[in-house]
């Protein structure tokens, strides 16, 4: 299944926009941010998707900043790209750098 975009390009395809995204919100929210990884795939009904994952500082992991580094990550990112017009729905999964630690999922690295 492909996915036209307004460039006629494939969301899938344009990875480059997302990489270039990623970087900016990288460094603007740094140190909160250690990294963002991300993965454009199927999601579970089939549609493309971009899942994110966002290795945060142990500070940034505590409430109630947790939940406003999320907030700006998402917005931030929804700032940065189109995921409509990149026809892609988009998920965001969040951990800390001690949470990383302990479990060493090389996905997250």
């Amino acid at each position: 299944m492909e996915i036209e975009t307004g460039h006629g390009t494939p969301g899938y395809l344009r990875q480059s926009e997302i990489k270039a995204a990623v970087a900016e919100v990288e460094q603007l929210l740094a140190p909160d941010v250690v990294h963002i990884r991300y993965e454009v795939t199927h999601d579970w009904s089939g549609d493309w998707a971009v899942y994110f994952r966002v290795l945060l500082s142990d500070e940034a992991s505590k409430p109630p900043r947790l939940h406003e580094i999320a907030q700006t990550v998402e917005r931030e990112m929804s700032d940065r790209l189109d995921f409509l017009e990149l026809g892609l729905f988009y998920y965001f999964h969040y951990r800390s750098q001690s949470e990383q630690n302990k479990i060493k999922e090389k996905i997250w690295a």
